[in-house]
């Protein structure tokens, strides 16, 4: 029989042995799921004051950054569960960084076009109607064709493309095909005849139909005019419609995106909440609406997916308030320096904008205004100006944007910054542009275009993106024309005052964009408490030059702390117990 001594040691003995349990269970309840070490990370944290802070490794739990640091720091923090990956050790030079959020695309636009005709890239006319022919070869009978991706800046006469040169390709078809901006299309015979569209055809405000030297349609159909077309044309099935936003997913995500902010159909969204609902989502979407759909359509909209949903959810109002530079659409306050007689179309009057602003904003509703032209620019602008009661405006509060504002007057530069509007830009777009822009804008109006440093100057937010389709997805050709403000090629500059540095385009590309959608506190940076959303590239951005951002490749992305997108490589595997015994 024991004594009252030898019960009490044995019950101390006890009382510690659980608490050292307890506590070691509780150590691996919170131990990393995840660390990274031996690599170069870059946390984006003071990439606004142009610090390029990289650390070697990097903790992940439950979906989230936990901890950044020195390897001795942070895989001292593991546990016995803890997945470990030697970032050095099956390829060296990998760099990590937040990953990257692209502020404009056109996600179901995308799909769609991959599953029908892509003109994207094609040099010739001739080239074009060789796309068209071979899909009209395959097509159900009576059914559209459509798609696009054309551009005939490319071509070496630079003509539009006709109707009759469709009808020669398209089978019988019906034919109905964007330029690569979206801006404006064309259409065959069927096409116009199925849309009731002749010369004495009137077309919407903003929107115009191209006559040849008899009075009849040539077949270009611009801006608001394409509506006419696009309500009479069959929609998608659902398997279609789906299949497209599969494959836009699956490039954005490949290409380094860890978040979108989108404008596409109300259909697509409800296919981003099925992807969700089944576990196949593998980007974060932000969608916007709409800004010309019915209030009470908009309210229904927005009330019908959890707004605080971190993976998708509506977002923000998408308005038109022009076209576009390469169509001659984009709403200039002086006529096309290669076309005098016009200077674009705008799509509202200022009274008309104002009022609709106004009764969305007072709806709680942000809104985002594409203005290309500075005419366009300067009427969302007075838009965002317009006072909604209690001493508010529009923009009071609300990080409203201007997308593009690629020819902006140096007045209304200080109006973004005033009434606190973020300038949403894709630099890519100066690639494709530079081209031409010089004819359509002159000198003048060319030293005040795409001024990205500019805005910065100025106290204005830059939030970056793409603008998928309109120019490839990958974001790499936008960091590298950030930084150079030259061509592909490397031989050609423009107005290169406007450069930023690498700080400030990452920047743009990872915080900006998320700043502009209220998301700034949770994603952007690898930092403690954000989201886990990171990509593994095989050369690092900071350091190389400028012309190789251009071959970057991704190897791995990562959302949410889940491999979304690998390209056969992998990071190490978990450390030995060797390594393990020697921490």
């Amino acid at each position: 029989m024991r004594n009252w001594k030898q019960i009490l040691i044995l019950g101390l003995c006890a009382g510690l042995c659980a608490t050292s349990w307890a506590a070691s269970g509780a150590a691996q309840s919170h131990a990393p799921d995840v660390i990274l070490y031996s690599g170069r990370i870059l946390t984006g944290v003071g990439l606004d004051k142009g610090r390029m802070q990289i650390v070697s490794a990097m903790a992940v739990r439950d979906g989230k950054v936990v901890a950044v640091g020195s390897d001795a720091e942070i895989r001292r923090l593991a546990g016995p569960q803890t997945e470990e990956r030697n970032l050095d050790s099956a390829h060296t030079g990998v760099f990590v960084m937040p990953g990257l959020n692209d502020a404009h695309t056109h996600m179901g636009d995308a799909g769609r076009q991959k599953l029908s005709v892509d003109a994207t890239g094609a040099q010739s006319r001739a080239e074009m109607m060789q796309r068209v022919a071979a899909y009209a070869r395959t097509a159900e009978p009576g059914a559209w064709l459509l798609g696009g991706g054309w551009d005939h800046t490319l071509w070496r006469d630079q003509a539009l493309p006709t109707r009759e040169e469709l009808d020669a390709v398209s089978d019988g078809h019906p034919a109905f095909l964007y330029r690569v901006d979206g801006h404006i299309a064309v259409a065959n015979t069927a096409a116009l005849k199925a849309a009731g569209i002749t010369g004495a055809t009137k077309p919407p405000r903003g929107g115009a139909i191209d006559l040849d030297a008899r009075g009849e349609p040539t077949g270009i159909i611009r801006d608001t005019a394409t509506e006419l077309v696009e309500k009479v044309i069959p929609p998608p099935s659902a398997a279609f419609s789906m299949r497209g936003d599969e494959l836009a997913i699956d490039d954005a995500v490949s290409h380094g995106l860890t978040s979108v902010q989108d404008f596409s159909s109300w259909q697509d969204f409800l296919n981003y909440e099925q992807l969700e609902r089944e576990g196949r989502l593998r980007v974060r979407i932000s969608e916007w609406l709409p800004f010309v759909d019915p209030l009470p359509v908009l309210i229904a909209h927005r009330a019908h997916h959890d707004p605080n949903d971190p993976m998708l959810h509506t977002a923000m109002l998408k308005g038109f308030m022009d076209g576009s530079l390469g169509s001659r659409t984009a709403a200039l306050e002086q006529p096309y320096s290669d076309d005098p007689g016009n200077s674009g179309l705008a799509r509202f009057t200022q009274e008309n904008l104002n009022a609709m602003a106004v009764e969305r904003a007072r709806a709680g509703f942000r809104i985002g205004f594409h203005a290309i032209g500075d005419r366009a620019t300067a009427m969302a602008l007075t838009a965002f100006s317009q006072p909604i009661g209690g001493g508010k405006l529009v923009s009071t509060g609300m990080r409203d944007r201007v997308e593009h504002a690629q020819v902006v007057n140096p007045a209304d530069v200080a109006r973004f910054q005033s009434l606190g509007v973020i300038a949403s830009m894709q630099p890519n777009h100066l690639l494709t542009d530079m081209n031409w822009a010089m004819a359509r804008l002159g000198p003048e109006r060319s030293a005040r275009s795409y001024g990205w440093k500019t805005f910065l100057d100025a106290g204005v937010p830059l939030a970056f993106g793409t603008d998928y389709p309109v120019e490839p997805i990958t974001p790499f050709r936008g960091l590298y024309c950030a930084v150079t403000r030259m061509n592909e090629a490397g031989t050609k500059s423009w107005y290169p005052a406007e450069v930023l540095t690498r700080a400030q385009a990452l920047y743009a590309y990872t915080q900006g964009s998320a700043y502009a959608e209220l998301a700034e506190q949770r994603k952007g940076q690898l930092a403690p408490g954000f989201e886990a959303d990171y990509i593994l590239l095989d050369r690092d951005l900071t350091t190389i030059p400028a012309k190789a951002i251009l071959g970057t490749r991704v190897l791995e992305t990562v959302v949410g702390g889940k491999v979304v997108y690998a390209a056969g490589y992998a990071a190490g595997n978990a450390a030995s117990s060797a390594d393990s015994a020697a921490r």
